[in-house]
């Protein structure tokens, strides 16, 4: 391990320039006018992995956007590991809230700012550095690996989903590698053991057949906006209780010693609301804020779509509105059960003086993975090695609907060993990565090879 982290540390200046490259391009997913920045940045990372050393580099076409899978086999008799991650990045508005363009990637105070940063290239890319560490010093892994790196993960993963079903002999393995989560704190080496799920939703209301005069016809007809932000207002009730029946039937209550675990933390709520710029937090009553991000199951309006919205003033009723609704899901909730007494619900407070359609957008299972797993076992020594501290253990708020399919398909456990940090903007303006933590990423995941392979 010497040499590999000899050369780990004095290759860093030219990780960084590196990363830039890749944080160049902008690959976002969920557009279509960015469809050959895609089909670039699969490439990069095709051409990454064979500069790493990995003969067995493929860029897989798909129904959208391509699949980069590697591997290294030459490890007989030791485990294999499946590191997986993503390409696609969120989109950038509103630019004018950026302190520098976010695809011209800009160090500052260690930080390295520009969409993607975090979420997720800086992060996959660390770990294509670590096996090029090995590669290059040692002409060998220590363990088997394998890389699939998609470009659909901010838009669902439909066809990655498809790739695994499908694909499962290929991409078998004893344990799965993803860096897509947080640290608990800067500085603090963290395991993720849990990830809620998530039912996303859209409502289309209409009222008359064209936009209207509010003048000459307003309290005449139904204002879209207003009879959807009142449908909106119904899903919730002043407890932060969501109120959509059966919703809460499947809900695990949260175990006395993940209570435990939460306390260990030490988690300071002013210190959060400061930092997010609020003078007071709410969620669902009777629950601390860790629990409520964590282990309870949420819902939230993500954009209202309708009406007059640019500068000045337009006198209009909208024929059509539209609204943007995730709900977090927490195990042993059902996303395909949730989107459906989701829409039963909507349906039936719907007035009669709008039509509603509701679209059932994608949605992905919660996992909870067990603190004694070999893989969970062996990440929490090998970032405790690199970090020089004791490894904490958290659950996260968010979701990466492809993990739950891996789990089961694959029959192997995910290690969720993120280094970014939640405060980094990550799909938010001003995107940035913290190069330490990048640094002690990669060193890591060499940690975790040699920890995994015994």
């Amino acid at each position: 391990m010497k040499n590999v982290i000899t050369y780990i540390n004095s290759n860093n200046n030219r990780y960084i320039s590196e990363l830039k490259d890749f944080l160049r391009i902008p690959s976002i997913s969920i557009t279509l006018k960015h469809k050959k920045d895609m089909i670039k940045s699969a490439d990069f990372v095709a051409k990454k992995l064979k500069e790493a050393g990995i003969q067995k580099v493929k860029v897989i076409k798909t129904k959208g956007n391509p699949l980069v899978y590697a591997e290294w086999l030459g490890a007989p008799g030791k485990p294999t590991v499946l590191i997986y991650g993503h390409y696609d990045v969120q989109p950038v508005d509103p630019l004018e809230l950026w302190d520098t363009p976010p695809f011209d990637p800009t160090v500052k105070n260690g930080k390295i700012y520009a969409r993607g940063a975090t979420d997720d290239k800086g992060q996959i890319f660390m770990h294509i550095k670590s096996v090029e560490a090995f590669l290059k010093t040692a002409g060998k892994l220590p363990l088997n690996i394998k890389f699939v790196i998609e470009g659909e993960e901010e838009i669902g993963s439909r066809n990655l989903q498809n790739f695994v079903n499908k694909n499962s002999k290929l991409l078998k393995c004893d344990a799965i590698l993803i860096s897509d989560t947080a640290l608990f704190g800067p500085g603090i080496p963290t395991i993720t053991y849990g990830l809620r799920g998530i039912a996303y939703m859209e409502i289309e209301v209409t009222g008359p057949n064209r936009d209207l005069h509010s003048g000459t016809f307003g309290g005449a007809v139904a204002n879209p906006i207003n009879i959807l932000a009142g449908m909106i207002s119904k899903l919730m009730n002043k407890d932060g209780h969501i109120t959509i029946p059966g919703f809460y039937d499947d809900v695990i209550k949260i175990t006395k010693s993940e209570k435990e675990n939460i306390k260990k933390l030490k988690f300071s709520e002013k210190n959060y609301a400061k930092t997010l710029g609020v003078k007071e937090l709410k969620g669902e009553k009777t629950y601390s804020t860790l629990e409520r991000t964590w282990i309870r199951p949420t819902l939230d309006c993500n954009g209202i779509i309708g009406g007059f919205t640019d500068k000045g003033a337009k006198t209009v009723i909208p024929s059509k509105v539209t609204a943007k609704i995730s709900m977090r899901l927490v195990p042993n909730q059902d996303p395909i059960k949730i989107a459906k007494l989701f829409t039963k619900y909507i349906k039936q407070i719907t007035p009669k003086s709008v039509t509603v359609k509701v679209n059932d957008l994608h949605g992905g299972y919660p996992i909870v993975v067990s603190l004694n797993d070999k893989a969970t076992i062996a990440a929490s020594k090998a970032i405790a090695r690199a970090f020089g501290k004791k490894t904490v253990f958290m659950r996260e708020g968010g979701s990466i609907p492809i993990v739950i399919t891996f789990a089961k398909k694959l029959k192997a456990s995910p290690v969720l060993m993120g280094l970014g940090l939640n405060t980094e903007n990550l799909h938010s303006p001003n995107e940035h990565f913290n190069l330490n933590h990048f640094h002690l990423g990669i060193l890591s995941s060499a940690f975790f090879f040699d920890e995994f392979s015994k």
